[in-house]
Parts: structure tokens; sequence; C-alpha cells
């Protein structure tokens, strides 16, 4: 088996996981801010 084979990614995945990334900083931030004004950290939950 070659080296070089295995070490592929393809170029879908890599683009899924910089969006997955973003989205979850995205959410993140949601969090922080939703925090901060209502003082819970799911509001409308408890």
């Amino acid at each position: 088996m070659n080296n070089t084979e295995s070490k592929i990614i393809e170029k879908e995945k890599i683009v899924a996981e910089k969006l997955n990334g973003r989205f979850a900083m995205i959410g993140f931030i949601a969090l922080i801010g939703a925090y901060l004004t209502t003082g819970q950290i799911i509001p409308g939950f408890i």
C-alpha cells in the first residue's frame, strides 16, 4: 500500500469541517449573548 494514497483528504471533507467549526463558533457567541442579556444559559427552559 502506498502512503500517499492514505494521506489524501477529499476537498469536501475539509470544507465540511471548516463550515462545522464556523457554525460552532456562531453558536458559542449566541450562547454568550443569550446569557449576558437574559442571565439564563438556555432562555425559556428554566
